[in-house]
């Protein structure tokens, strides 16, 4: 039988009413943000009656101003707790635990499929040497999982990995297995793994090819799972590195800057309800191979199985009875980026594919509605681009028809909500516009907030001056970029 203690046997100091009141307090503001933007933008546009255009451009805006105001709370959730403390936080309570588990041996897996055979192979020597170093090797092994089709590539990396055992005299400690038939991409490579060796280890920590942890974090993860037997997963945020050209230094930069803001919000409204990005996460073995395995896509023809597992995968631990936490605060651990814009694209399709996908487990029986929340919101993360596009372009249309129709006709006549506030319609326009453009800039202005008032911070951009700078040129460039994104994921959403 599996070990699968109930969801309240997990240590909190907050009682369930106090977590619900979290997401309480978190998502009615999101429905009054929300319900307040869209009543004011239904009588803007209802001076002179409503067209279907009209109608339409409001049914727009209420989904996309949503998701503007749950980014805005998120990043002011995580801004406040990082000026102070999070109580509810899988580190924090875990703190007094610094030594793990002797029985405890954890599996590293490097699932490839035809990367970089000098990159995925030194990676896994800086692990090895770190983990050597700090005297943890024998709690760890390594496992390269070869998806590879061309056959040069597979032959270099099993000579490669060959020549890395004996330098390291790692035979016995890293082990190499390349599939015959690669069969449902990744999650069919991890699951294969599962079946194989699985039984063989308590947890297993998965790294992409672009992946790095360090030994005190691997370290760390697992003392966090021993303290906790009620946690399926737990999910760290890798910081990225080794970017070269601009576009990639420019995403670094963001990332390092704004990301923990939002990591943290995230972890303020999600709690033991997270999600699963499908690397650098640690996994309970045992419930993930009894509880974890994918279902098949209702009337699927072109994909036979989920592309973006990891929700999934999430979704499921957590119908087994199984928390997943967000490590938001754990150092350690790392990943590369694409380098340029179209390989960002690139990337964002297959994502876009796989998040679309998810729309068949929206209405699925038995899994938790924070996780139906994150399958929506990974939908919405591409959808909302076409939905932009839309709104841009009604509004555009709507704006014509007006300048047309409206000559001798005053915008600001008293109308509806108009007459309450007292307020003409220009101004109460421009409101909703500041407005909507202070929640939009509100997470890069906290994140420069605790850059400038916390010294750690402002040292590891190299001081105040070049915080600045580099914001300045971080949201210069997004200017610039946003609107491409927004028609490369248009393009993606519809090709599905």
């Amino acid at each position: 039988m599996t070990e699968r203690p109930p969801i309240a046997s997990i240590p909190t100091p907050l009682s369930a009413s106090q977590m619900a009141w979290r997401r309480g307090i978190f998502f009615s503001l999101l429905i009054l943000l929300t319900s307040s933007a869209s009543w004011v933008m239904a009588d803007l546009l209802w001076r002179g009656g409503m067209t279907c255009l009209e109608w339409c451009l409001t049914a727009l805006f209420t989904p996309l101003f949503a998701l503007v105001s749950f980014g805005f709370l998120q990043a002011t959730a995580g801004f406040l707790i990082l000026s102070g403390h999070d109580p509810l936080n899988i580190n924090t309570l875990t703190a007094a635990h610094r030594q793990p588990d002797p029985a405890s041996v954890t599996a590293l897996v490097f699932p490839v499929c035809n990367e970089d055979v000098s990159r995925v192979y030194e990676g896994l020597r800086t692990m090895y040497l770190d983990l050597k170093r700090r005297g943890r090797l024998e709690a760890f092994d390594f496992f390269i999982l070869s998806d590879s089709g061309v056959t040069n590539k597979w032959i270099e990396e099993e000579v490669s990995w060959v020549e890395l055992c004996k330098q390291l005299n790692a035979f016995g400690k890293i082990f190499y297995r390349k599939r015959h038939l690669p069969l449902n991409k990744k999650s069919g490579n991890i699951s294969d793994f599962c079946r194989r060796w699985g039984s063989h280890y308590r947890y297993m920590i998965i790294l992409d090819a672009d992946s790095l942890m360090d030994a005190s974090a691997m370290n760390r993860l697992v003392v966090m799972m021993d303290a906790n037997p009620g946690v399926g997963i737990i999910q760290t945020v890798p910081q990225l590195v080794g970017g070269t050209t601009l576009f990639a230094r420019i995403m670094q930069f963001a990332a390092a800057l704004y990301g923990q803001v939002f990591v943290a919000g995230m972890n303020f409204w999600q709690m033991g309800e997270g999600n699963y990005w499908g690397h650098n996460a640690i996994i309970r073995l045992r419930p993930f191979i009894e509880h974890c395995a994918l279902p098949p896509i209702p009337a699927a023809r072109k994909h036979a199985r989920y592309l973006s597992h990891d929700y999934v995968e999430a979704a499921l631990m957590r119908r087994a009875g199984y928390a997943v936490w967000l490590a938001y605060d754990l150092p350690g651990s790392f990943e590369g980026g694409p380098p340029t814009l179209i390989e960002n694209a690139k990337r964002d399709r297959r994502w876009c594919r796989g998040n679309l996908q998810h729309s068949w487990l929206l209405f699925a029986r038995g899994l938790h509605e924070i996780n139906k929340v994150h399958l929506a919101l990974g939908i919405m993360s591409y959808v909302s681009s076409l939905l932009w596009f839309l709104f841009l372009v009604m509004g555009t249309l709507h704006a014509s028809c007006e300048v047309r129709a409206s000559a001798g006709r005053r915008f600001d006549f008293d109308v509806g909500l108009t007459p309450f506030l007292d307020i003409g319609g220009i101004r109460l326009s421009l409101l909703l516009f500041l407005v909507t453009l202070f929640m939009l800039l509100a997470p890069k202005l906290y994140s420069l907030a605790l850059a400038l008032s916390r010294a750690d911070i402002r040292d590891r951009f190299g001081g105040a001056g070049r915080v600045l700078a580099g914001v300045i040129l971080e949201q210069s460039a997004s200017v610039l970029m946003a609107p491409i994104q927004m028609l490369f994921n248009t393009q993606a959403v519809i090709g599905e």
